[in-house]
C-alpha cells in the first residue's frame, strides 16, 4: 500500500491547521494508520505555519522529508515557495492558494515578496496548480473558508471516498459552518478536476 506524505503550510489564522486535521481525521476514517505533526512558530502573530500529515498501510513518523510530499497545500503564495522543496520533484504537486499575504512586521515588505513564486516553482519543473480559493470563499460568503477550498482540491489526489470527506467535514466543522464549508469544499474539488481533465 502506498504512503502518503502531505504538507500544509500558510501563517496563523489561516486554517491549515484545519485542514490538516481534517484529512488525518479522513485517513482514519478510510482506515489508513496515519501520522500528523506541526510547526506553530509564532502563528498567533502571523507566523508560519507548518503542518506535516503521513497515511498508509503502517506509519512510523509523522515526518515529511524534502522531496517526498505527494502534494504541498500553500494556503498562500509566500508559504507555497517557502515549502516547495518538500514536493516529490518527479510526482508530487503543489497546490497554492493565489493569494499574497504580505508580512506586515518586515520593512519594506510588499517590495521584498516574491510575487512571481507561482512561475518561478513551475519554472523548476515542478508541477504547480494555482486556485484562488480565497477569491472563490469570498463568492461563498466567507473568505476564511479558503483553507476548505484547498481541502477540496486536494481531495481529488488522495484514495479516500467523498463520503468519507462528508462525514468527515460533518463530524468536525460546527453546524452553524457547515453548509458554507460543504459548498467551498465542493467548489475546490470541481476546480481541481477540471484542472486536472486541462491537462490531461
Amino acid at each position: 500500500m502506498k504512503t502518503y506524505s502531505l504538507m500544509f503550510a500558510g501563517v496563523g489564522g489561516q486554517g491549515s491547521l484545519l485542514i490538516a486535521e481534517l484529512t488525518s481525521l479522513a485517513a482514519v476514517r478510510a482506515g489508513y494508520d496515519t501520522k500528523q505533526t506541526e510547526v506553530h512558530g509564532v502563528s498567533q502573530r502571523g507566523g508560519s505555519v507548518e503542518t506535516h500529515v503521513r497515511f498508509g498501510e503502517k506509519i512510523h513518523s509523522p515526518i515529511v522529508t524534502p522531496g517526498e510530499a505527494h502534494a504541498v497545500v500553500g494556503l498562500e503564495k509566500l508559504e507555497a515557495l517557502r515549502f516547495a522543496h518538500f514536493v516529490d520533484p518527479q510526482n508530487g504537486t503543489i497546490l497554492v492558494n493565489d493569494y499574497e499575504l504580505v508580512p506586515a512586521s518586515v520593512l519594506n515588505a510588499e517590495a521584498l515578496y516574491p510575487h512571481e513564486s507561482i512561475a518561478y516553482m513551475k519554472s523548476k519543473g515542478l508541477r504547480v496548480i494555482s486556485l484562488p480559493a480565497s477569491q472563490t470563499a469570498r463568492d461563498l460568503g466567507d473568505a476564511r473558508m479558503a483553507n476548505v477550498v484547498l481541502l477540496g482540491a486536494l481531495s481529488n489526489l488522495l484514495p479516500i471516498e467523498r463520503d468519507v470527506w462528508d462525514k468527515t467535514l460533518r463530524l468536525r466543522i460546527p453546524a452553524k459552518y457547515m453548509e458554507g464549508n460543504l459548498q467551498a469544499f465542493e467548489a475546490g474539488a470541481k476546480e481541481m478536476t477540471e484542472r486536472m481533465k486541462a491537462e490531461a
